[in-house]
């Protein structure tokens, strides 16, 4: 049980520029609910009270949002307090007890220039632990800045100065005008294949959605690499990751338990990140993540071993180059309505492109390092997800 004490509205500690921002391309085509993400402290050595940390969190938040003043454009921050205990998480695996942790604003009721842009919870367990609760908009940042911003913010909490400053201008992922049309064929705006015999995914669409926690030991994940690389064919030189032989494993496995005819046309979407692959800055803030498909029949992807599925993601990112990438962007502004893309994935959304069965989308985290975040009373003992909604 959650009790929510005081609410606080945080503002940059200086004047910060007031003027629209664009968004790109890349940001248009987001998900318009928040990524949300909790960490857990364990009760601090130094004995720092509850309240003492919402103050430093609070003042340090004020503080770096002069650098990434983007994210006050709406702001909420939340202190409470929980009869819960870390132990009582049981892996984090509760997706209940964890989206208690994170603010709750309603993404359905709200238009879209009223949303905040950046929700905090800090909540004191009765450990004497604390969580910290970040929901962040998926339109603003994407997995690598959203880890930016954490770990200045955690920075400037300790006492620090800022390590690296944002790159704010988004411009440099806009199209040109006028907008040419795409040099290349694009799968991300392209209606997802249906099961066999069916005329839309309405009945799919609806179908209950559970939340299961799977855990793969190091050495699970090392025997699927090392299956995927065994046999691999010689026209792919380069290794497979560890992400692309657990997403390929995921998918052949995903198409079997679904019982598909062998012609069966499934999709599986990967996020490829574009940075190295366009000129961009290093701190570059802003949505860098593209969707990518990687496709098949069912059949060929049952029969055919480990290395095949995860060819078939191979060849969907290696197509992604600089112009690519521009093709892509001009197909995205040429889209007449965005809206339903960014909510076809949603748990409960009844618009857009259906990612579930046949299809599955993945993403990974595994290069994202949001691990060891301290702000000043030791290092999150952990981080991860406040809930999963998303369907397929």
């Amino acid at each position: 049980m959650v009790n929510v004490g005081q609410c606080f509205v945080i503002t940059p500690a200086r004047p910060t520029p007031t003027a629209p921002m664009c968004l790109s391309e890349l940001d248009q085509e987001k998900t318009v609910a928040p990524a949300l993400t909790v960490y857990f402290y364990r009760p601090s050595s130094d004995s720092i009270s509850f309240a003492a940390a919402s103050q430093v969190h609070r003042d340090s938040l004020s503080q770096v949002l002069v650098h990434f003043y983007p994210l006050a454009g709406r702001l909420h921050f939340i202190a409470a307090t929980s009869s819960a205990k870390i132990e009582d998480f049981r892996d984090f695996a509760l997706p209940n007890e964890l989206r208690s942790l994170v603010p709750v604003v309603s993404y359905d009721a709200s238009d879209l220039h009223e949303l905040p842009l950046l929700m905090v919870q800090l909540t004191e367990l009765s450990c004497g632990g604390i969580s910290l609760g970040i929901g962040v908009s998926n339109i603003m940042v994407d997995g690598t800045c959203a880890s930016h911003f954490m770990d200045e913010w955690a920075r400037m909490a300790r006492g620090d100065p800022i390590g690296n400053q944002p790159f704010l201008d988004r411009s440099v992922l806009l199209t040109a005008d006028p907008t040419l049309p795409p040099r290349f064929k694009h799968e991300r705006f392209v209606p997802n294949p249906l099961l066999i015999g069916q005329s839309d995914d309405h009945e799919e669409h609806n179908k209950e959605t559970k939340i299961v926690m799977l855990h793969l030991s190091k050495e699970q994940v090392q025997k699927l690499k090392d299956i995927a690389n065994k046999t691999r064919p010689a026209y792919i030189p380069r290794p497979f990751s560890q992400f692309e032989a657990v997403a390929g494993h995921m998918w052949r496995c995903a198409t079997m338990a679904r019982g598909h005819h062998p012609m069966q046309p499934t999709k599986l979407f990967i996020p490829v990140s574009i940075r190295g692959r366009m000129p961009l800055p290093k701190w570059y803030f802003g949505n860098a993540i593209m969707k990518q498909a990687a496709c098949s029949h069912s059949g060929e992807l049952v029969k055919q071993p480990l290395p095949y599925a995860c060819g078939k993601m191979r060849e969907a990112v290696e197509i992604v180059t600089e112009d690519y990438v521009k093709s892509a962007l001009d197909d995205t502004k040429r889209q007449p309505d965005l809206t339903p893309f960014r909510t076809s994935h949603t748990i409960g959304s009844t618009t857009g492109c259906f990612d579930g069965n046949p299809n599955m989308e993945i993403i990974s985290w595994l290069g994202i390092p949001f691990e060891g975040l301290d702000f000043g009373w030791g290092k999150c003992v952990y981080v991860g997800p406040a809930t999963i909604n998303v369907d397929g």
